[in-house]
């Protein structure tokens, strides 16, 4: 027997709605075990830090356990493959930091597309940078590192979490603005960057401000510019690098995402989540503390924004011809 189209496609389309029907309820009960949020970097970083104050948040507010998992490696592309490769159901999220924006371009290699396989969910906060050096630099003003760089080419060693994250890519900026040479060393991220910074084992580091600031305070890090347009709350009188070198300004972000196709409700639901504790006067103030700035967009406007950065940093690997070290 032939059916009519029309009752042909109304069949179909309430089979649809049938098997539509099991995804949509557990994207309403979401979640109901322990969700594993995957950080490319070492403990005690800017990246791990913010993740464990949000994964906090969505443990009260959704009550289920948000663990951090953390992957170091590969300047965050173990953990972003790590998420690709997971389930779309909303259980493993990856906390996307500025570089896996910039090592789209970076990376010739990857077993993944960022923009393709990573489900935007929501930013979290806009990163500024401090540029720190070990006291026994002899300069404490951004031109005084300038002309002992110039005075000594090759006696600088940079600090690095890794080829294309954020503070990486903050300091070839400033190397290119400055006109002087360093030679960078990687590390695993933010904490054993600075750990080797304060032994002297590197001499400057473009680190992300909440992990540097106990150190600055402590006289351990001399703070000589922050990376923003203009100066931080957190570092009142520390200047800005682009007080002496014009049009210098580098910034990151942090924020959540997912494997692709992850169910829509899920992904709403984790969003709102998000800005309700970007909007609570308590994660506010302490954002402030570490001197930064939340960043509340819709899953949609993230998405937008993450092809805006790969955009851009794309357009500066490229201009200065930056390679994975």
């Amino acid at each position: 027997m032939k059916l009519p189209r029309r009752k042909f496609l109304h069949l179909a389309a309430g089979a649809a709605a049938l098997s539509a029907l099991p995804r949509s309820a557990a994207a309403l009960d979401y979640p109901t075990r322990p969700v594993h949020i995957i950080v490319g970097f070492a403990p005690g970083g800017a990246n791990d830090i913010f993740a464990r104050l949000m994964g906090q948040w969505l443990s009260e507010q959704l009550g289920q356990q948000f663990v951090v998992d953390n992957r170091p490696g590969a300047s965050g592309n173990i953990a972003t493959e790590t998420v690709v490769k997971s389930a779309a159901d909303g259980y493993t999220l990856l906390f996307v930091a500025t570089g896996a924006a910039i090592n789209a371009t970076l990376y010739d290699h990857l077993n993944f597309n960022f923009l393709h396989d990573i489900a935007p969910v929501a930013p979290v906060v806009r990163l500024q940078y401090v540029m720190v050096v070990n006291p026994s630099v002899p300069a404490k003003t951004v031109v005084e590192f300038v002309a002992y760089g110039k005075a000594n080419p090759g006696k600088l060693s940079m600090a690095s979490p890794g080829s294309g994250t954020g503070p990486h890519m903050a300091g070839e900026l400033f190397k290119i603005t400055a006109g002087i040479d360093m030679v960078t060393v990687q590390y695993r991220g933010d904490a054993p960057a600075l750990a080797d910074l304060m032994a002297g084992q590197v001499q400057v580091y473009f680190s992300a401000v909440p992990p540097a600031l106990e150190f600055i305070r402590a006289g351990k890090l001399r703070a000589l510019a922050v990376s923003s347009a203009e100066r931080l709350d957190a570092l009142p009188d520390v200047p800005t690098v682009g007080e002496t070198l014009t049009g210098y300004e580098a910034t990151g972000f942090l924020g959540f995402g997912a494997p692709k196709n992850t169910p829509f409700e899920i992904i709403a639901k984790l969003n709102g989540a998000i800005r309700a504790g970007l909007a609570d006067p308590t994660i506010e103030e302490r954002f402030a503390q570490l001197g930064s700035t939340p960043l509340p967009m819709t899953a949609d406007e993230f998405g937008d924004f993450l092809a805006t950065e790969t955009e851009k940093w794309a357009k500066v690997i490229k201009s200065a011809n930056i390679k994975p070290e």
